[in-house]
């Protein structure tokens, strides 16, 4: 099962996000997620997505936010509980308005904060912006299974996305190899997180949850 997300957060910057940056990002991925795409631009945060339609195939269109469109979700994956923790959440009085996992995301962000991560069960990789407290998040599942990489670059722009060719895009993001992970590729054939083949682009490690907020990055 494969999706695809992306984003660009720039807090602090003037500056708007490009729509077309965005897009163009979406359209390298787009193998991941033929069947739709999405896109969230609020002053200086942007998410974008490639779906591939699997559950809640008419009304799962993402990012996907909540009732005061103050916290948005792009998702890649699964959450395999998801059921459960509609029916839990539903008697703590949330609301729900689709049948995706992705809109369960939301409300566990609600009830439990950044603590929500540990109610998820499945393969997933996820960005979550919450526009109150002017922070973004990116989780990673515990094995792995989906990857996600990210950047920071001098402006403290944070770029972000499924694979690193979306990442690649930006004009601010430099095409230089990174020595040691080129080492680690010849003698592993693969090259281990955090590490990516590029100087300072980096894997999300597996189990790891990111949150940037005022142009700083906290893993």
């Amino acid at each position: 099962m494969m999706c695809g997300i992306c984003g660009i957060a720039n807090i602090g910057s003037e500056e708007p996000i490009p729509e077309s940056l965005l897009s163009s990002m979406c359209q390298t991925i787009i193998h991941r997620g033929p069947d739709d795409k999405g896109i969230f631009i609020e002053k200086n945060i942007a998410l974008g997505t490639r779906r591939l339609s699997i559950i809640d195939l008419e009304s799962g269109h993402q990012p996907l936010s909540n009732e005061d469109r103050s916290i948005w979700v792009a998702h890649n994956g699964e959450i395999y509980n998801f059921p459960d923790l509609r029916e839990e959440l539903k008697s703590r009085g949330h609301t729900f308005r689709t049948k995706t996992d992705t809109e369960t995301i939301v409300h566990c962000y609600e009830e439990w904060g950044e603590d929500f991560v540990h109610r998820l069960r499945g393969m997933y990789a996820t960005a979550l912006w919450d526009g109150g407290r002017g922070q973004l998040m990116l989780v990673r599942d515990r094995i792995g299974i989906k990857p996600l990489y990210y950047t920071q670059l001098e402006d403290q722009t944070l770029v972000f996305g499924s694979e690193l060719k979306s990442l690649l895009v930006h004009p601010g993001i430099k095409r230089s190899i990174e020595p040691k992970a080129l080492d680690l590729f010849l003698t592993l054939e693969y090259v281990p997180a955090p590490l990516s083949i590029f100087k300072n682009i980096y894997k999300l490690p597996a189990g790891c949850l990111l949150i940037y907020k005022q142009g700083q990055v906290q893993i």
